[in-house]
């Protein structure tokens, strides 16, 4: 079993190649959608969504996989083919998001916990039987006034530690997910104690309960500056900061780090995982899993209508390969202008 988990983990962090996150739950859609004038059905989910999956140079060459929500797992495309087949004839492998959300932690005022471990390994059964291969769960960890506190980071550890350890006892490698969200003032210092507490957290529970290392990937945050704190910290300073805290916390054995892009902007997050990738040598590959910052410009073009089809599958085409040139190191401003 290992064996395959192992396989299954390095084909997520192939050469130049990222996971597409599209995940999205329906209430989450919905604002999306809102924000174009489209209305949230469920054949409107399907066709932006299968939009995005037919993309196929993109898919071909620069998504490994793509998370989806439980409805999109479900779902069959136009032609009835099921949508988790529209992703594996790319290629790229289907994933499933399987938290259900973060709820208001006991006790702990402003902070969340992450739940959904009830029935999980039922469903897991269920997933990979659908075709999912690999699982991703979040959890969020906020920055504030006397905040995180020592319980909202063990407690949601531990929640991803049993987590994996259900998904890698079903074949299915798991992506973790400790997201220190971005919206504060707090400066890109007090963002990297805070990712590096977590990450500790993190892989002590998971040695906990026994999960194999080699089979899973990684999704953090970078470490940046808070939204609102008025000095932003540059490029180099979060490739430098962020792989800093990485290398102080992750076993060099995890196959993969893939970023999410945590509300940057859509080049911000490119810019950022390119001077990663250019500037340092890193025991772990180091890629994408970004939803907003590769489907936004596409949302827009598509704008709920299907003649727009072909803008929005060239819109999130460029975001995937400039994002795929970043895994390498290789991405430059200057494609972003030529485009």
């Amino acid at each position: 079993m290992t064996a395959q988990l192992e396989t299954t983990a390095q084909a997520m962090v192939a050469d130049g190649k990222g996971i597409l996150a599209a995940d999205e739950s329906t209430g989450t859609i919905q604002k999306r959608f809102d924000s174009i004038g489209a209305e949230c059905t469920e054949d409107n989910r399907r066709d932006y969504r299968e939009m995005l999956f037919r993309a196929s140079d993109a898919m071909s060459n620069c998504i490994s996989g793509v998370i989806l929500y439980d409805e999109t797992l479900r779902q069959n495309a136009k032609d009835g083919t099921p949508l988790s087949k529209v992703i594996s004839n790319t290629g790229a492998l289907p994933g499933i998001k399987v938290d259900t959300g973060a709820k208001d932690l006991t006790f702990c005022s402003g902070e969340k916990v992450t739940e959904g471990l009830d029935g999980l390994r039922e469903r897991f059964a269920e997933y990979y039987d659908l075709g999912a291969r690999f699982a991703k769960w979040r959890a969020v960890i906020t920055i504030g006034d006397g905040i995180p506190s020592r319980t909202c980071i063990e407690t949601n550890a531990h929640a991803l530690a049993r987590y994996a350890a259900l998904a890698q006892e079903a074949n299915i490698v798991p992506i973790v997910e400790p997201e220190v969200i971005m919206d504060g003032p707090h400066d890109i210092t007090r963002c990297f104690e805070v990712t590096e507490a977590s990450l500790h957290a993190l892989y002590d529970e998971l040695y906990a309960q026994k999960v194999h290392l080699e089979g899973t990937i990684l999704k953090p945050n970078m470490v940046v500056s808070g939204t609102e704190n008025s000095t932003q910290a540059g490029v180099e300073e979060v490739a430098e900061q962020t792989v800093k805290c990485l290398k102080r916390a992750v076993p060099s054995s995890v196959p993969g780090i893939c970023f999410l892009s945590g509300g940057q902007s859509d080049e911000d997050a490119t810019a950022h995982l390119s001077a990663m990738n250019a500037m340092f040598d890193s025991p772990w590959k180091l890629s994408f899993s970004y939803g907003r910052a590769l489907q936004a410009a596409a949302l827009k073009a598509w704008g709920g209508k299907a003649e727009n089809l072909a803008a929005a599958q060239a819109a999130f085409s460029h975001r995937a390969k400039m994002n795929s040139l970043a895994a390498t190191g290789a991405w430059k401003t200057a494609l972003e202008e030529a485009a």
